[in-house]
């Protein structure tokens, strides 16, 4: 992952201040697996119970009229003079029944996560926020913004009114995402427009504070801007619908605690017991590049006029052809020549098993036409 040893801080004008250096959690390894996987399962943990009314399909009276009327057995409403008398009731499969097996808010709607599995989670998270390519494929405007990771002056921390937020993004040159969001409003499709969520919109920038003083209250009503202390990073703000790369804007504070919370590669976390940040299972991910390297290419395709063949395509099927069978594994000529041998001492033995009877059988030939009657 491209690093870089320190970070500028933006001031509250939109100018370079000072550099703080970078905390190495942003250098940590990037797992898409583990974050979809611990996304998904943290989402179940937020949902609400429902369940239909107890009472659903079976608020009316109906009985079943037994057998010998040639219909079927399932309860019938009583009673005349109506359409609905004489119709089945109760089933799930009756117009007006309850549904089958019907929903309980008892069912079991959390899930447990492993505590190492949520912190991998959340600073892979966070080392793919300090990528632009990966904030860029995300989808958030950040082209004219100075740098990634956007560390902001503690004086944001003091704002307290959302116009003093908004000139304060307008000078990042982070407003765009804002207005992203605000462009991409639409209706809800279905029947949650009547259950307090009618309209859906992208997310955009996620703004992490030390020390509320303010901040909190400046930048809530800004459209798809979402706030959280820097001890309270949660996955599901960090990587939105189990996708990293989300767009964070740091106050100084926030930025240089960041050690301390998460610790490093080899001091332990001040927050977190014991924690260390895990370490990357090889030093360089890009695999594709480490195979075309010279180093690795040179020892695999030596120099020659087959340099340009793919060592792995193998033209001819070694079970068919022994000359590929014998380079490929030596000792199958081994195996062979003592498979041939065994056939040999089988075809001699029985070569010399037929050769005694049929001796035996012309004997027994000329003794009969000898003592023939």
């Amino acid at each position: 992952m491209a690093s870089r040893p320190t970070v500028t801080v933006q001031s509250v004008s939109g100018e370079a201040s000072t550099s703080l250096p970078l905390p190495a959690v942003l250098t940590a390894p990037i797992r898409l697996d583990v974050v979809a996987q611990v996304h998904k399962s943290m989402a179940k943990n937020r949902r609400q119970a429902y369940a239909v009314s107890e009472k659903a399909g079976h608020q009316t009276s109906a009985e079943s009229w037994g057998t010998g009327r040639a219909v079927a057995r399932i309860p019938r409403v009583g009673g005349g003079g109506t359409h609905r008398s004489g119709q089945a009731a109760f089933g799930n499969m009756c117009r007006g029944g309850r549904m089958f097996a019907p929903t309980k808010t008892w069912r079991k709607w959390h899930v447990k996560v492993n505590q190492n599995q949520r912190r991998f989670a959340t600073v892979s998270a966070l080392a793919a926020s300090a990528l632009p390519s990966l904030v860029l494929a995300r989808g958030h405007r950040i082209e004219q913004i100075a740098e990634v990771p956007l560390v902001v002056d503690n004086a944001a921390e003091s704002f307290k009114k959302t116009k003093e937020a908004i000139t304060l993004l307008k000078a990042l040159n982070a407003y765009t995402d804002v207005t992203k969001v605000s462009n991409s409003r639409k209706l809800r499709a279905g029947k949650g427009k009547m259950r307090n969520r009618r309209y859906r919109q992208r997310r955009g920038p996620l703004v992490v504070f030390k020390d509320d003083n303010g901040i909190v209250q400046a930048f809530r009503n800004l459209p798809g801007v979402e706030l959280v202390n820097v001890q309270r990073l949660n996955l599901l703000q960090l990587a939105p619908g189990g996708h990293i790369g989300r767009f964070v804007i740091w106050t100084e504070g926030a930025f240089s605690l960041l050690d301390e919370v998460f610790g490093t590669f080899d001091k332990a976390s001040s927050y977190k017991k014991d924690y260390l940040l895990p370490t990357a299972k090889i030093s360089n991910p890009d695999v594709t590049r480490l195979i075309n390297s010279t180093e690795i290419q040179s020892v695999v395709r030596p120099a020659g006029p087959r340099v340009q063949k793919r060592p792995w395509t193998q033209k001819k099927n070694p079970l068919v052809n022994k000359g590929v069978l014998f380079r490929m594994n030596p000792y199958a000529k081994t195996l062979r020549r003592q498979e041939l041998l065994k056939q040999e001492r089988v075809k001699a033995q029985k070569d010399k098993k037929g050769k005694k009877a049929k001796g035996s059988s012309a004997g027994e030939a000329f003794l009969n036409t000898l003592f023939a009657p």
